[in-house]
């Protein structure tokens, strides 16, 4: 080959050992990722698919049968699996919902129950992601959240639980 191309070089040169990849895709928790799927992300960086399929599997099993995000961090060939926490995730785990099986079961209606220290926790985790300026804020996101899977939060409809905590009389601790 040195001939033909002018150097030495193989075609694809030695990826950086100190270079690290983040990777984000969405699965089903605690299920085996399709191997084929990741293949072409993680092929070139020299993974095996099928090994980090099983790792996310074994990462998302308290999360199973949810649809999962997760971030793969990649450095000198080994990969870190990281869930990222969201708001409708990790509502519907509050919920605790028997285990479905996706292929049979369709257009599930969430119309459970939660109490509202479980949104304040949910509210807690979710921090960091809300462009909210105040906790309360937060908490009115989730709430939303909550409106749109269709669950009520002790007993009252999410939207009366934010008016209420527009005219005040209903306060969020702080943090």
């Amino acid at each position: 080959f040195s001939n033909l191309f002018g150097s030495s070089r193989l075609f694809f040169p030695m990826a950086d050992p100190t270079k690290i990849i983040t990777l984000g895709l969405k699965c089903v928790g605690g299920e085996t990722a399709g191997a084929n799927a990741l293949a072409p992300k993680v092929g070139p960086l020299g993974l095996s698919a099928k090994k980090l399929a099983d790792d996310i599997a074994k990462a998302t099993s308290a999360y199973r049968g949810l649809l999962v995000t997760v971030k793969l961090i990649i450095q000198n060939r080994q990969a870190q699996v990281e869930i990222v926490p969201t708001a409708s995730m990790l509502i519907m785990k509050a919920l605790n919902e028997p285990v479905r099986d996706r292929k049979k079961v369709k257009n599930v209606k969430h119309d459970g129950n939660i109490t509202l220290e479980d949104v304040y926790e949910v509210a807690r985790q979710m921090r960091p992601k809300s462009m909210a300026r105040h906790f309360s804020g937060t908490v009115k996101e989730i709430l939303g959240t909550c409106f749109s899977i269709g669950c009520t939060v002790d007993g009252q409809s999410p939207k009366d639980l934010q008016a209420k905590i527009t005219d005040g009389s209903l306060v969020t601790p702080d943090e």
